[in-house]
């Protein structure tokens, strides 16, 4: 049932392409790199965090971050393409886990995304990233894109219904900005009681 969104191939759809593009194959400097940009990038922004900075924590010069991913912009790009990733590997495991039925499965995204947090209160870095670059011609601006399209196409996919799909995606953004920016541990489970709401049969 998921194939469709998880595969890239001639079938997958235009908006969800960027988010499921391959990583590359990166060096053990090139990995250094990015694991660092990717954590100051996430606790700091953007913006606040220069390629001297990322250069330094990884222990390599900046002509390094140059060589190997051409422009700060790119790892930007690279940093959420990895996360979105990331994220999705591990969803799709937890859902793997679990109940087929179409409620328990939206359920249980919601309980990976209270795991999946944990301790981070700095929110959605896809959103965290958008307020700082907004609508222009950053690299990034197309995964983050993507990866909103692929969360929505998830639900449309459980839900097997996409007007359903759609209050789920919703309920999934709110739940994030609540749990996180709105400092409420309870929003998750708050979020599955809602999840029964939706899909009543």
């Amino acid at each position: 049932m998921l194939s469709t969104i998880t595969t890239l191939d001639g079938t997958t759809p235009a908006a969800l392409r960027p988010v499921l593009q391959p990583l590359p194959k990166l060096t053990e400097a090139g990995t250094r790199l990015l694991e660092a940009a990717s954590d100051l990038f996430y606790d700091r922004g953007v913006r606040a965090v220069g390629v001297d900075l990322i250069a330094e924590t990884a222990g390599t010069t900046k002509k390094t971050l140059y060589d190997r991913f051409g422009s700060k912009d790119a790892l930007v790009a690279l940093y959420l393409l990895r996360r979105a990733h990331r994220w999705r590997e591990y969803l799709l495991a937890r859902l793997a886990d679990g109940a087929s039925d179409g409620r328990s499965q939206v359920r249980l995204v919601f309980e990976a995304l209270e795991t999946w947090m944990g301790t981070q209160r700095r929110g959605c870095a896809f959103v965290n990233a958008y307020a700082e670059i907004g609508e222009s011609d950053h690299p990034a601006v197309p995964v983050i894109r993507a990866e909103k399209a692929w969360m929505r196409a998830l639900f449309d996919a459980l839900a097997c219904d996409a007007a359903v799909g759609a209050h789920l995606h919703l309920l999934y953004e709110g739940t994030l900005v609540v749990l996180t920016a709105g400092g409420n541990p309870q929003a998750a489970g708050e979020a599955r009681r809602a999840v029964d709401a939706a899909m009543v049969a």
